[in-house]
């Protein structure tokens, strides 16, 4: 077991910036889904991810894996970084290919690294206490062969999101300092429970919100796939040998459509009995839908949250989004409540909150019209 930290050159990251985004839509489509859109302020989600790790790991370790359609616009957005650090998928098969073509990556540079594995469209409104959590779980996960990931203290019985049951606390490995963070052992994952068994978990205080951020180091990764996912780990073995050569290419295309879709988390983290959980308190959200854009839109004091011209008579809890690039336009409300408002130049979206998840169901449809095909 190895008992000192990684250095920093050896840290690296990687930044999943696939998925299609559809929960946005009409502002997100195929070629610039949610991660590659500006909904808080002058950079997109993707930017911001980047943002939050370069001060921890150099930028020529920073490796952002993402779709065939979006590859050129991550490089549009991300200039600063080598051309090949910015990797596409042939097709999208879940979260558990994605890792293991990172780990491919990652080991073929320096199988002594150690990588954390980062979302590109979550939220995060601390960046230092992030940094800070992220920074002590590279040291964990650099001094031995344990698999780090990243829990919220949940803040509501949210239905949306996965819960870890954790132990009790663990002491820092010896020889380390004292970590600000907090780590556990990790019981056992929940699938989105119902609301009453949410309840039951945030008011035990024995459970983390699952936040999809795992930090190990590639030794780690290695055996734990070969050991759980071992289908997997052959594919992994099989990149690794071909990673940064024109060969990778021709390799994911002939491998990838058959590869099994299937997250990371049931490929390894809930059979792994080596999970440690670091407890995260830095104002996380994982943007699930437009309801989301609530928590961190300014309300008027009838709870109506608004990033556009807007005005209302008798209307209480929508949210209106304004995306059109030209004839930018007032929206005006009259007597409509919990309503999501969403203009952008060739369409627009009113939904009731409670049925916002189903606009995914749409935007299938909309891919099943010849007609309307052009939309996504």
């Amino acid at each position: 077991m190895k008992k000192q930290p990684a250095p920093p050159d050896q840290r690296f990251a990687v930044i999943l910036a696939g998925g299609r985004g559809e929960r946005f839509w009409p502002v997100s489509r195929a070629h610039a889904p949610k991660q590659l859109l500006k909904l808080f302020g002058a950079r997109s989600l993707l930017q911001q991810a980047v943002d939050r790790v370069l001060p921890l790991v150099p930028k020529q370790n920073l490796l952002v894996i993402t779709g065939a359609e979006q590859l050129a616009e991550v490089r549009r957005q991300l200039p600063m970084l080598p051309k090949g650090n910015l990797i596409s998928e042939p097709c999208g098969r879940d979260t558990c290919a994605a890792v293991t073509l990172g780990a491919a990556l990652v080991g073929a540079r320096a199988t002594t690294a150690v990588m954390a594995v980062l979302p590109a469209d979550h939220v995060i409104v601390e960046a230092k206490r992030f940094q800070q959590t992220l920074a002590d779980a590279f040291d964990l996960a650099g001094r031995g062969q344990v698999i780090v990931t990243l829990g919220i203290k949940p803040t509501e019985p949210n239905t949306a999101y996965g819960y870890i049951h954790v132990g009790p606390p663990l002491p820092a490995p010896h020889g380390a300092k004292p970590y600000r963070t907090t780590f556990f052992k990790a019981e056992r994952f929940v699938e989105k429970p119902p609301y009453e068994r949410a309840l039951e978990y945030v008011t035990s205080g024995h459970y983390c919100w699952n936040a999809g951020m795992f930090i190990w180091s590639f030794v780690t990764i290695a055996e734990g796939l070969a050991h759980h996912a071992p289908d997997m780990a052959q594919a992994c073995q099989r990149w690794f040998q071909v990673a940064g050569t024109p060969k990778l290419a021709r390799t994911l295309a002939a491998d990838y459509p058959a590869l099994r879709k299937i997250s990371i988390d049931f490929a390894l983290l809930e059979p792994a009995q080596n999970v440690v959980v670091a407890q995260g308190d830095f104002g996380w959200d994982d943007l699930g839908s437009w309801t989301a854009l609530a928590r961190h839109l300014k309300a008027d004091p009838e709870g109506n949250c608004a990033a556009g011209d807007f005005l209302h008579v008798d209307a209480a809890r929508n949210i209106v989004f304004d995306a059109r690039t030209r004839n930018r336009a007032l929206t005006a409300l009259v007597g409509l409540r919990d309503a999501v408002v969403v203009h952008t130049d060739d369409a627009t979206l009113v939904a009731h909150k409670k049925e916002v998840q189903k606009v995914k169901e749409l935007v299938q449809r909309l891919t099943a019209d010849p007609r309307r095909r052009k939309l996504t």
